[in-house]
């Protein structure tokens, strides 16, 4: 399903900590030449089969048995809201070769019929974003909309729901919802579960990139002081399959806060536009230092990325405390006793004595290296016996920040 030995893959995340491994639809979807097998496709499901590019039912299942047997489990993303788009066409244009007429709405994997639409309920085809009903019950950019209100609806969806349950999935991510300025507000939705925040990903990255008079200094109030959903009803992330094709506001940024100043689980991706001639995804090479090879970009494996999963994982639960800025954009702050993260985005040298709160010794950055084998790859940062340091960080840094925590040290 993703590298070309899975379970060196599986292995691979459960050794660096990785809780949850996120999978892109799974299910029977459309199949499109023109454009050339896009990426979208596997948005417009056809049916509830399991079987996409990434592999069969069989190769999925095997998956979730790996990854559950080391302790790492599975999310899924859903596509509940609707089937392919109005203008499909009809035939066995599909990941599992199954037929279906998206022009008279019969889809007979599940079966759907145009009786399952919400077509009667829709007044207007122009996709207005601005009116709460045409959201609601209109078909989005073209998809056709399910009428999720039908007890038959639901009882296909969440028939399908439970067999991936049944295989040891163990949760899902609901596509959306609503695709954000939109009169669909996140509280609609947080009883349910978990509402992605997209501000968090976009905000973040104006700061990074200084747009609009932004600065590092501003978000010592991260979180619900900007407009956010409350900490406890959110999903983070910096990037999506979206924002990496233009569609939205991402940035990348490898850089996780830690025990964080806003406090929803964190979510990094694994992506590419790696496919074989016949649309099917390529294996994935690993080279000798780790990284993925051809074409590849597997952030999940970048040293900065995975080293702050551990980071994280270390400090939660810890409360965040001593605060440090300059003023501009340079930053520092511990996560209890635990652990301790510096950040210069300014274009001039950091030099500064900070308190950590850790205890004395010499510790490992876990941004330039890690902790290996009694020693530190990259740089060693000394604690004093009061627990401060003074940092130097300058503008030269291929990274410009440090991260030290309880476990990285010597």
């Amino acid at each position: 399903m993703c590298e070309n030995n899975l379970y060196i893959y599986i292995l691979y995340i459960y050794k660096c900590e990785f809780i949850i491994l996120c999978i892109s639809p799974p299910s029977e979807s459309i199949v499109v030449t023109n454009p050339w097998h896009p990426w979208w496709q596997r948005y417009q499901p056809i049916g509830y089969n399991l079987c996409s590019r990434s592999g069969n039912e069989n190769e999925l299942r095997d998956m979730i048995t790996w990854c559950n047997n080391v302790g790492v489990n599975i999310n899924d993303k859903q596509i509940i809201n609707h089937m392919c788009g109005a203008g499909g066409g009809a035939g066995t244009h599909s990941s599992c070769g199954s037929y279906f007429d998206a022009n008279k709405k019969d889809f007979p994997t599940v079966p759907y019929s145009n009786l399952d639409f919400n077509d009667g309920k829709c007044n207007t085809g122009s996709g207005n974003t601005e009116n709460y009903q045409d959201i609601k019950n209109c078909h989005l950019v073209g998809l056709l909309d399910l009428a999720l209100e039908k007890d038959y609806v639901r009882g296909k969806v969440a028939s399908f729901m439970n067999k991936l349950i049944d295989m040891g999935v163990a949760g899902f991510r609901v596509d959306v919802i609503d695709l954000g300025g939109e009169p669909i507000t996140s509280g609609e939705y947080t009883g349910i579960g978990r509402v992605t925040e997209f501000k968090y990903g976009a905000k973040l990255g104006n700061v990074i990139r200084k747009w609009n008079g932004e600065k590092l200094s501003f978000v010592k109030n991260w979180g619900e002081g900007w407009g956010f959903m409350s900490s406890d009803k959110a999903l983070v992330f910096v990037d999506n399959h979206d924002n990496q094709r233009g569609h939205g506001a991402g940035a990348s940024i490898a850089l996780q806060n830690g025990c964080s100043l806003y406090v929803g689980p964190p979510v990094w991706i694994y992506q590419s536009n790696v496919h074989n001639g016949d649309g099917s995804t390529k294996p994935v090479p690993i080279n000798p230092d780790s990284t993925c090879g051809d074409g590849w970009v597997c952030e999940h494996r970048w040293r900065q990325i995975k080293n702050m999963v551990a980071f994280r994982n270390v400090v939660n639960g810890q409360a965040f405390s001593n605060w440090w800025d300059n003023g501009s954009n340079q930053i520092s702050f511990s996560c209890g006793n635990k652990g301790f993260l510096v950040i210069n985005n300014d274009d001039w040298e950091l030099n500064a004595t900070l308190n950590t709160s850790l205890p004395g010794g010499t510790y490992c950055d876990v941004i330039s290296g890690q902790k290996e084998n009694g020693r530190c790859t990259g740089k060693q940062v000394v604690v004093g016996g009061d627990g401060r340091v003074t940092f130097k960080i300058s503008t030269q840094e291929e990274d410009p920040f440090m991260a030290i925590h309880t476990d990285s040290k010597l």
